[in-house]
C-alpha cells in the first residue's frame, strides 16, 4: 500500500477498526463487515476513528458488501480494496497511481503461521501476549461488551446484533482477513491475535462491532510516540445507497483498468512520505525488525510474489 504524510494514519486505522478493533483501531479500524439482508446480500458500515477525547475523526472509511464481495473505501489517501472470499483473494487498488495488487488467501494463512511463530518468541512481553493462542482467561464478556485485556494493552468492544446470524459470520471473515492484509502490507505493528480472538467471540455472539476501543498504558504510549486511546465507531446500515452502487460500478471500472504489480511496488511509499505503521499498536524497533523478518521467511516460503519479500524490508 502506498503511504503519504498527509495521510499518514488512516491505512491502518482502517485495519486496526474494522478488525474488532478496525484497520488498524481501523484493516484495522482500522479494519475494521458481512451480507446483512439474505435476499441481496447488502450491507453498508462507515466507520470513524478517533484520538483521545477528540471530536473530530482522523481517519474515514466506507464498507460496502453487495454481490458477495467487500468493497471497502478509505479517504485521504485514497485506496480500495476489494475482499473476493469466493476467489481466495484480495484486490488493492490505488485510484492515484492507477495500480493494483493481488493477495492470496493462502498467503495470508502462510502469514498466521509465521507471525504466531515468531511472537510467541518474543522479548516485548506485549508482544509475547499477542502471539495467543488463548486468550480466554484474559476475556470477559456481557450481551453487549467484550472486553480483552493484557500487559499494558485492554480492548473494549460493544457490538450489536447483526441481522443474521450468516451475516455475523460474513463480517468475522472480512474483518479477519483485513488484519492479516494490514499485518502483511505494514510490518511492525501489534501480531493480530488479539482481535481476531475478539472477532470470534462478536461472531459467535452473532453480533458486529459497534465502537471498539485500544488503551494502551500512558507511560509506554509516550516512550512510543503513540495516543494512548484510540476509538473506531461503526455505523451499520442494511441497505446500500444509489450513491453506493455508483461507487461500486466506479470501482470495479478502475479494478479493470489498473495495471497490476506486486505487492512490494504497490507498498513502496513516495520518497517524501513517512512510514505509515498505526501509532496505537507500535512496538519497539528491535521487536519491528524481527518482525519484518518472520515476514520475509514466511514470503520466502512458496509465495507467488518470490521477490516481494526483501523489498518489504526497505
Amino acid at each position: 500500500m502506498k503511504t503519504r504524510h498527509s495521510g499518514q494514519h488512516t491505512r491502518d486505522y482502517y485495519g486496526v477498526f474494522h478488525s474488532g478493533f478496525a484497520a488498524v483501531l481501523l484493516n484495522v479500524c482500522m479494519a475494521l463487515c458481512a451480507v446483512a439482508e439474505t435476499t441481496d446480500g447488502v450491507l453498508r458500515i462507515e466507520t470513524e476513528v478517533f484520538v483521545g477525547s477528540q471530536k473530530e475523526p482522523v481517519a474515514h472509511s466506507l464498507t460496502l458488501f453487495a454481490n458477495g464481495v467487500a468493497w471497502d473505501f478509505l479517504a485521504h489517501p485514497d485506496e480500495i480494496a476489494l475482499h473476493d472470499p469466493a476467489r481466495e483473494r484480495v484486490v488493492l487498488i490505488d485510484p492515484e497511481r492507477n495500480v493494483k495488487t493481488e493477495i492470496t488467501t493462502l498467503r495470508l494463512e502462510r502469514l498466521s503461521v509465521s507471525l504466531a511463530s515468531w511472537a510467541r518468541k518474543a522479548d516485548d512481553r506485549l508482544v509475547r501476549w499477542a502471539g495467543g493462542p488463548d486468550f480466554g482467561n484474559d476475556i470477559q464478556e456481557t450481551n453487549e461488551t467484550i472486553e480483552l485485556s493484557g500487559p499494558r494493552a485492554r480492548y473494549l468492544v460493544a457490538f450489536e446484533q447483526a441481522p443474521s446470524a450468516e451475516s455475523a459470520g460474513a463480517y468475522r471473515r472480512f474483518a479477519d482477513t483485513a488484519l492479516l492484509v494490514r499485518a502483511l502490507v505494514h510490518p511492525g505493528g501489534l501480531p493480530p491475535f488479539p482481535r481476531l480472538a475478539i472477532n470470534r467471540r462478536v461472531a459467535t455472539a452473532g453480533g458486529i462491532p459497534s465502537e471498539v476501543t485500544l488503551e494502551v498504558d500512558p507511560k509506554v504510549a509516550m516512550l512510543l510516540g503513540r495516543p494512548d486511546v484510540m476509538r473506531s465507531v461503526h455505523k451499520i446500515h442494511p441497505r446500500l445507497l444509489e450513491s453506493d452502487y455508483k461507487r461500486i460500478k466506479n470501482a470495479e471500472t478502475r479494478i479493470g483498468v489498473a495495471k497490476s504489480v506486486d505487492l512490494a511496488e504497490f507498498a513502496t511509499p513516495p520518497e517524501s512520505s513517512e512510514t505509515n505503521t498505526d501509532p496505537a499498536e507500535k512496538v519497539a524497533p528491535s521487536e519491528t525488525a524481527s518482525y519484518k523478518k518472520a515476514i520475509t521467511a514466511d514470503s520466502s516460503r512458496g509465495s507467488s510474489h518470490s521477490d516481494e519479500a526483501n523489498d518489504l524490508d526497505e
